[in-house]
């Protein structure tokens, strides 16, 4: 296999304590930003919150980046997206956060027709579909985000338990609560816009983060047959993590190179989509390392349940 990085023997258990402070540090920043979303308090896209939507097209070529200039000095919030494979060419979609009252929404899309009638004069722009997303909506598919995240962490326990054991199962789940926490944090510290791309964004780095988990496990169980005694299980697990390091790492930067091409070049719909997924294999292989196994090791100091003896 090709290496970056050259067979290591550093002691990562041995700095677990460490870890496990800027973990707290994490997790509860991710915690707040979690209640503040589940409140509604936190920067919430027009998907959770609610808002208007504008879907129609052009009769002539317009760039996106000169709508959004057209519609931001308005409505800085606004999200629009060109629609490629629709009945009409220079299709676009155009949404901004929920004004009060519907007689507000109403004023918005005449608002926003106006501002393309007067931007692009002698561009005719023809609306196809125009409706309100409601609050209740956005608090309904917010609810719904919440009990995704839940579930596919419940049935990483599962996974985890009956592929390993129980205490594996528990300490991948906490290292993956760890990671989406994280990047929540992350994203609320920053003041960064959550919708259901970020939530996308989420639960694909769960995946990520729990298949470097379980590679690490898979070495550690290949190891435990070399070691038998009690004292040797951290040294196990040190050199079990050792030896994927260099797997980790080229995987990680791989994944980094694609991901940062869509954060470069993706635009910004795509942006804070692809930030939330560097974010996520960043945290991702720093919990696989020093967050999932040395909760092994700790459980296992506290509890000795692999050597009795």
């Amino acid at each position: 296999m090709f290496r970056i990085i050259p067979d290591t023997n550093i002691n990562f258990i041995g700095v677990r304590r460490i870890a496990f402070v800027l973990s707290l540090v994490l997790v509860v920043t991710g915690i707040t930003a979690f209640t503040m979303i589940a409140t509604g308090k936190a920067n919430l896209g027009i998907d959770f919150s609610g808002g208007v939507m504008l879907k129609g097209y052009f009769s002539d070529p317009v760039g996106i980046e000169d709508l959004r200039s057209a519609i931001g000095a308005e409505y800085p919030d606004a999200q629009i997206t060109e629609l490629s494979g629709f009945t009409e060419p220079n299709a676009f979609i155009i949404k901004t956060k929920s004004p009060e009252t519907e007689e507000e929404s109403r004023a918005q899309l005449a608002t926003l027709e106006q501002i393309m009638s007067e931007s692009f004069a002698g561009n005719t722009f023809t609306s196809v579909e125009e409706h309100q997303i409601g609050p209740a909506v956005g608090a309904t598919l917010r609810n719904d985000a919440v009990k995704a995240i839940i579930i596919s962490l419940i049935g990483i326990i599962i996974y985890i338990w009956f592929r390993f054991d129980f205490r594996s199962g528990i300490a991948a789940t906490i290292a993956t609560f760890h990671d989406v926490l994280a990047v929540m944090g992350i994203f609320w510290v920053l003041n960064l816009e959550f919708d259901l791309l970020i939530v996308t964004a989420l639960l694909t780095l769960a995946g990520y983060s729990l298949t470097d988990t379980v590679v690490v496990y898979d070495r550690i169980r290949e190891n435990l047959r070399k070691f038998r005694t009690k004292g040797e299980f951290t040294n196990c697990v040190n050199r079990s993590i050792n030896e994927v390091l260099s797997r980790t790492f080229n995987t990680s930067i791989t994944v980094i190179f694609v991901v940062g091409t869509l954060f470069v070049a993706g635009g910004d719909v795509l942006r804070n989509f692809s930030l939330a997924l560097i974010l996520g294999v960043i945290v991702g292989t720093y919990s696989s390392i020093f967050v999932a196994s040395p909760i092994v090791v700790e459980w296992e100091a506290r509890s000795p349940k692999r050597f009795k003896k």
